[in-house]
Protein backbone atom coordinates (compact mmCIF):
# COMPACT_ATOMS: atom_id res chain seq x y z
CA UNK A 1 0.00 0.00 0.00
CA UNK A 2 2.86 2.14 0.86
CA UNK A 3 4.52 1.62 -2.13
CA UNK A 4 1.15 2.43 -4.47
CA UNK A 5 0.49 5.63 -2.83
CA UNK A 6 4.58 6.57 -2.95
CA UNK A 7 3.62 5.69 -6.82
CA UNK A 8 1.13 8.39 -7.19
CA UNK A 9 2.79 10.61 -6.02
CA UNK A 10 5.52 11.02 -7.93
CA UNK A 11 3.22 10.35 -11.35
CA UNK A 12 1.38 13.44 -9.93
CA UNK A 13 4.19 15.18 -9.33
CA UNK A 14 5.93 14.15 -13.30
CA UNK A 15 3.06 15.62 -14.07
CA UNK A 16 2.56 18.91 -12.57
CA UNK A 17 6.51 19.47 -13.42
CA UNK A 18 5.22 18.21 -17.32
CA UNK A 19 2.48 21.14 -17.23
CA UNK A 20 4.38 23.63 -15.60
CA UNK A 21 8.02 23.01 -18.29
CA UNK A 22 6.34 24.28 -21.46
CA UNK A 23 4.60 27.34 -19.34
CA UNK A 24 8.41 27.91 -18.40
CA UNK A 25 10.21 27.74 -21.59
CA UNK A 26 7.63 30.14 -23.13
CA UNK A 27 9.59 33.85 -24.04
CA UNK A 28 6.01 35.43 -24.51
CA UNK A 29 5.81 37.61 -21.12
CA UNK A 30 9.94 38.37 -22.30
CA UNK A 31 9.10 39.79 -25.52
CA UNK A 32 6.29 41.73 -24.91
CA UNK A 33 8.28 43.17 -22.32
CA UNK A 34 10.78 44.05 -24.70
CA UNK A 35 7.95 45.68 -27.23
CA UNK A 36 6.87 47.57 -24.12
CA UNK A 37 10.51 49.07 -23.53
CA UNK A 38 11.32 50.13 -27.34
CA UNK A 39 7.48 51.50 -27.19
CA UNK A 40 8.17 53.57 -24.39
CA UNK A 41 12.06 54.62 -25.46
CA UNK A 42 10.50 55.61 -29.10
CA UNK A 43 8.37 57.63 -27.42
CA UNK A 44 10.82 59.64 -24.91
CA UNK A 45 12.85 59.87 -27.72
CA UNK A 46 9.69 61.73 -29.94
CA UNK A 47 9.07 64.09 -26.70
CA UNK A 48 12.08 64.79 -26.47
CA UNK A 49 12.37 65.91 -29.92
CA UNK A 50 9.27 67.83 -29.60
CA UNK A 51 10.91 69.36 -27.01
CA UNK A 52 13.80 70.74 -28.70
CA UNK A 53 12.66 71.99 -31.61
CA UNK A 54 10.76 73.97 -29.28
CA UNK A 55 13.38 75.56 -27.40
CA UNK A 56 13.63 79.13 -28.94
CA UNK A 57 17.50 79.95 -30.20
CA UNK A 58 19.91 81.30 -27.59
CA UNK A 59 20.84 84.87 -27.83
CA UNK A 60 24.27 85.70 -28.82
CA UNK A 61 26.42 86.84 -25.95
CA UNK A 62 28.87 89.29 -25.97
CA UNK A 63 31.40 86.51 -25.69
CA UNK A 64 30.06 85.00 -28.97
CA UNK A 65 29.76 88.28 -30.73
CA UNK A 66 33.42 88.70 -29.86
CA UNK A 67 34.61 85.85 -31.61
CA UNK A 68 32.83 86.31 -34.64
CA UNK A 69 35.11 87.88 -37.59
CA UNK A 70 34.23 91.29 -37.42
CA UNK A 71 33.09 92.65 -41.15
CA UNK A 72 35.85 94.73 -42.98
CA UNK A 73 34.45 98.32 -43.49
CA UNK A 74 35.02 99.55 -47.01
CA UNK A 75 37.63 101.88 -47.54
CA UNK A 76 36.54 105.07 -49.06
CA UNK A 77 38.34 105.77 -51.92
CA UNK A 78 39.68 109.42 -53.19
CA UNK A 79 37.09 109.77 -55.71
CA UNK A 80 34.04 108.76 -52.83
CA UNK A 81 35.70 111.53 -50.45
CA UNK A 82 35.91 114.83 -52.91
CA UNK A 83 32.28 113.46 -54.21
CA UNK A 84 31.08 114.46 -51.10
CA UNK A 85 33.25 117.49 -50.52
CA UNK A 86 34.09 120.89 -52.66
CA UNK A 87 37.93 120.66 -54.46
CA UNK A 88 39.89 122.99 -52.77
CA UNK A 89 42.82 125.03 -55.04
CA UNK A 90 46.17 123.93 -54.63
CA UNK A 91 48.26 125.95 -53.07
CA UNK A 92 52.61 125.87 -51.86
CA UNK A 93 51.89 123.74 -49.03
CA UNK A 94 50.18 121.15 -50.27
CA UNK A 95 53.41 120.59 -52.67
CA UNK A 96 55.77 121.39 -49.68
CA UNK A 97 54.30 118.68 -47.53
CA UNK A 98 53.83 116.16 -50.49
CA UNK A 99 57.95 116.56 -51.24
CA UNK A 100 58.90 116.73 -47.08
CA UNK A 101 56.89 112.85 -47.21
CA UNK A 102 58.40 111.51 -49.90
CA UNK A 103 61.74 112.15 -48.76
CA UNK A 104 60.85 111.52 -45.31
CA UNK A 105 62.50 107.91 -45.79
CA UNK A 106 64.66 108.26 -48.44
CA UNK A 107 67.01 111.37 -47.76
CA UNK A 108 68.98 112.00 -44.08
CA UNK A 109 67.58 115.16 -42.50
CA UNK A 110 69.97 117.55 -43.72
CA UNK A 111 68.91 116.73 -47.46
CA UNK A 112 65.50 117.37 -46.48
CA UNK A 113 66.22 120.56 -45.61
CA UNK A 114 68.34 121.09 -48.79
CA UNK A 115 65.29 120.05 -50.69
CA UNK A 116 62.54 122.20 -48.70
CA UNK A 117 61.17 124.76 -51.07
CA UNK A 118 61.15 128.41 -50.07
CA UNK A 119 57.93 130.72 -50.51
CA UNK A 120 59.53 132.50 -53.26
CA UNK A 121 60.07 129.30 -55.43
CA UNK A 122 56.65 129.41 -56.25
CA UNK A 123 54.37 131.79 -58.47
CA UNK A 124 51.01 132.81 -57.43
CA UNK A 125 48.42 130.10 -57.61
CA UNK A 126 45.15 129.19 -59.74
CA UNK A 127 42.25 130.20 -57.53
CA UNK A 128 40.14 128.03 -60.01
CA UNK A 129 38.63 131.13 -61.66
CA UNK A 130 41.04 131.30 -64.41
CA UNK A 131 41.85 129.29 -67.92
CA UNK A 132 45.19 128.65 -68.69
CA UNK A 133 46.08 131.56 -71.48
CA UNK A 134 44.69 133.93 -68.04
CA UNK A 135 46.57 132.02 -65.83
CA UNK A 136 49.51 132.05 -67.64
CA UNK A 137 48.81 135.82 -68.59
CA UNK A 138 49.23 136.75 -64.93
CA UNK A 139 52.13 134.44 -64.16
CA UNK A 140 54.51 135.57 -67.43
CA UNK A 141 53.73 139.01 -67.67
CA UNK A 142 56.74 139.45 -69.37
CA UNK A 143 56.41 136.71 -71.92
CA UNK A 144 56.55 138.62 -75.17
CA UNK A 145 60.13 139.68 -74.18
CA UNK A 146 61.03 136.20 -72.64
CA UNK A 147 60.39 134.34 -75.95
CA UNK A 148 61.90 136.80 -77.98
CA UNK A 149 65.34 136.44 -76.14
CA UNK A 150 65.34 132.58 -76.25
CA UNK A 151 67.67 130.98 -78.17
CA UNK A 152 68.54 127.66 -77.15
CA UNK A 153 67.80 124.40 -79.02
CA UNK A 154 66.83 121.75 -76.78
CA UNK A 155 65.37 123.27 -74.47
CA UNK A 156 62.10 125.11 -73.27
CA UNK A 157 61.12 128.60 -71.22
CA UNK A 158 58.26 127.34 -69.66
CA UNK A 159 57.32 123.48 -68.92
CA UNK A 160 53.41 122.21 -68.22
CA UNK A 161 53.24 119.18 -66.61
CA UNK A 162 50.06 117.09 -67.02
CA UNK A 163 49.21 113.11 -65.84
CA UNK A 164 48.34 112.14 -69.38
CA UNK A 165 48.78 112.85 -72.91
CA UNK A 166 45.13 113.63 -73.82
CA UNK A 167 45.49 116.34 -70.95
CA UNK A 168 48.33 117.39 -72.44
CA UNK A 169 46.68 117.97 -76.15
CA UNK A 170 44.35 119.77 -74.47
CA UNK A 171 46.45 122.42 -72.64
CA UNK A 172 48.07 123.25 -76.48
CA UNK A 173 44.74 123.92 -77.38
CA UNK A 174 43.93 126.19 -74.16
CA UNK A 175 46.90 128.00 -74.01
CA UNK A 176 46.60 129.34 -77.95
CA UNK A 177 45.67 132.80 -76.89
CA UNK A 178 48.84 133.29 -75.05
CA UNK A 179 51.39 131.61 -76.45
CA UNK A 180 51.22 133.95 -79.40
CA UNK A 181 54.36 132.87 -81.64
CA UNK A 182 56.07 130.92 -79.57
CA UNK A 183 56.73 127.11 -80.28
CA UNK A 184 55.50 124.65 -78.26
CA UNK A 185 55.95 120.64 -78.07
CA UNK A 186 54.31 117.86 -76.64
CA UNK A 187 56.49 115.79 -74.29
CA UNK A 188 54.35 112.14 -73.65
CA UNK A 189 54.87 109.03 -74.47
CA UNK A 190 51.44 107.95 -76.86
CA UNK A 191 52.34 107.25 -80.19
CA UNK A 192 55.20 109.08 -80.18
CA UNK A 193 59.01 107.77 -79.48
CA UNK A 194 61.61 109.37 -77.40
CA UNK A 195 64.27 109.81 -80.19
CA UNK A 196 61.30 111.77 -82.32
CA UNK A 197 61.62 114.04 -79.66
CA UNK A 198 65.26 114.82 -79.03
CA UNK A 199 65.28 115.31 -82.51
CA UNK A 200 62.81 117.41 -82.91
CA UNK A 201 64.23 119.88 -79.75
CA UNK A 202 67.56 119.86 -81.04
CA UNK A 203 66.22 120.93 -84.61
CA UNK A 204 65.14 124.20 -83.80
CA UNK A 205 64.08 126.82 -80.48
CA UNK A 206 61.26 125.54 -79.14
CA UNK A 207 59.44 127.62 -76.12
CA UNK A 208 56.95 125.77 -74.16
CA UNK A 209 57.21 122.25 -73.69
CA UNK A 210 53.84 120.05 -72.35
CA UNK A 211 53.80 116.65 -71.40
CA UNK A 212 53.66 114.10 -68.35
CA UNK A 213 56.50 113.89 -65.70
CA UNK A 214 57.79 110.31 -66.81
CA UNK A 215 58.79 111.25 -70.68
CA UNK A 216 60.02 114.58 -69.44
CA UNK A 217 62.25 112.78 -66.98
CA UNK A 218 63.42 110.53 -69.23
CA UNK A 219 64.51 113.30 -71.89
CA UNK A 220 66.16 114.98 -69.50
CA UNK A 221 67.90 111.97 -68.23
CA UNK A 222 68.96 111.32 -72.24
CA UNK A 223 70.25 114.81 -72.41
CA UNK A 224 67.68 114.89 -74.69
CA UNK A 225 66.11 118.31 -72.83
CA UNK A 226 68.19 120.81 -71.49
CA UNK A 227 66.73 122.93 -68.16
CA UNK A 228 69.26 125.86 -68.69
CA UNK A 229 67.06 128.12 -70.04
CA UNK A 230 63.72 126.96 -67.90
CA UNK A 231 62.15 129.67 -66.10
CA UNK A 232 58.85 128.37 -65.40
CA UNK A 233 57.35 125.22 -64.23
CA UNK A 234 53.64 125.06 -64.08
CA UNK A 235 51.51 121.99 -62.89
CA UNK A 236 48.18 121.05 -63.56
CA UNK A 237 47.60 120.57 -60.19
CA UNK A 238 43.89 121.31 -59.69
CA UNK A 239 42.06 119.28 -62.55
CA UNK A 240 40.37 115.87 -62.01
CA UNK A 241 39.90 113.04 -64.44
CA UNK A 242 36.44 110.81 -64.26
CA UNK A 243 37.10 109.47 -60.87
CA UNK A 244 38.43 113.01 -59.26
CA UNK A 245 41.60 111.94 -59.43
CA UNK A 246 44.08 115.10 -59.70
CA UNK A 247 47.70 114.22 -61.16
CA UNK A 248 49.25 113.69 -57.57
CA UNK A 249 46.50 111.09 -56.56
CA UNK A 250 47.96 108.39 -59.38
CA UNK A 251 50.30 106.74 -58.05
CA UNK A 252 52.65 105.76 -61.10
CA UNK A 253 52.09 109.65 -62.27
CA UNK A 254 53.29 110.56 -58.52
CA UNK A 255 55.99 108.61 -59.00
CA UNK A 256 57.25 109.71 -62.13
CA UNK A 257 56.68 113.57 -60.84
CA UNK A 258 58.45 113.06 -58.11
CA UNK A 259 61.46 112.14 -59.69
CA UNK A 260 61.25 114.68 -62.25
CA UNK A 261 61.66 116.95 -58.94
CA UNK A 262 64.57 115.65 -58.13
CA UNK A 263 66.06 115.70 -61.89
CA UNK A 264 66.85 119.27 -61.70
CA UNK A 265 63.22 121.37 -60.83
CA UNK A 266 64.23 121.42 -57.12
CA UNK A 267 67.57 122.91 -57.62
CA UNK A 268 66.30 125.10 -60.01
CA UNK A 269 64.04 126.41 -57.29
CA UNK A 270 66.76 126.64 -54.58
CA UNK A 271 69.06 128.40 -57.09
CA UNK A 272 66.19 130.90 -57.22
CA UNK A 273 66.60 130.43 -61.43
CA UNK A 274 62.67 127.94 -61.51
CA UNK A 275 59.60 128.85 -60.38
CA UNK A 276 56.41 126.94 -59.87
CA UNK A 277 52.86 127.56 -60.11
CA UNK A 278 50.00 125.35 -59.60
CA UNK A 279 47.12 125.77 -62.34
Amino acid sequence: MGNASDAEEETQQQKESTEKGPKNTKAKPEKRKSVTEGTVKAKKKKNNEQKVSNIPPKKETEDDKSTKPKRKRKKKTITDVLASSEPKPGCPADLQDMVTQYFSDKRSVIEQEELALQDSGFLSCNDLTHTLSSYLKQVCPKWSKIQKQHKETSSVVLLIVCSSALRAIELLKQMTAFKGEAKAVKLFAKHIKIEEQVKLLQKGVTHVGVGTPGRISALIEKDGLSLKALKYVVLDWNWRDQKLRRMVDVPEVKLDFMKLLENGILNGCKEDKVKIGLF
